[in-house]
This record gives structure tokens, C-alpha cells and sequence, in this order.
């Protein structure tokens, strides 16, 4: 089993192996997936449109009136 530490800053270094098989490298964006008590990293794509998943606000009227900002 591959393990690494957390900080006093929650934060963790992603060990070379987990690196390497994810294909991650320096900026590269992951996910992170709780099921039945395990995290599942993943590698993530960069959204395009980061309102795109804002559904409540995918109306024509709301295209129309947030299209100059």
C-alpha cells in the first residue's frame, strides 16, 4: 500500500507511483470521490465553462442576460 502524510495544513505530497500511474503533473487538476467510507482520486479535465454546471441557470433568458459580462 502506497502512503503519504498530512500536514499540520491538511496538506499531502501524491506519491511518485500515484503520479505516475494518473499521468499528473505540476498545475494538472484532481478529483476526489467519497464512496462507503474510501476516497477515489482521480485525474481531473479542466472545465471549459465552470457554469456549466449550474443547470438552474442554463434558461435562454439567463444566456441572454449573462452573455456581456
Amino acid at each position: 500500500m502506497i502512503q503519504s502524510r498530512i500536514t499540520s495544513k491538511a496538506q499531502t505530497t501524491i506519491p511518485a507511483p500515484v503520479r505516475k500511474a494518473l499521468g499528473l503533473r505540476e498545475g494538472d487538476l484532481v478529483a476526489y470521490s467519497i464512496e462507503e467510507g474510501r476516497v477515489i482520486l482521480t485525474r481531473a479535465e479542466p472545465v471549459e465553462d465552470p457554469f456549466a454546471t449550474f443547470t438552474e441557470w442554463s434558461s435562454p433568458e439567463d444566456t441572454a442576460g449573462y452573455a456581456n459580462l
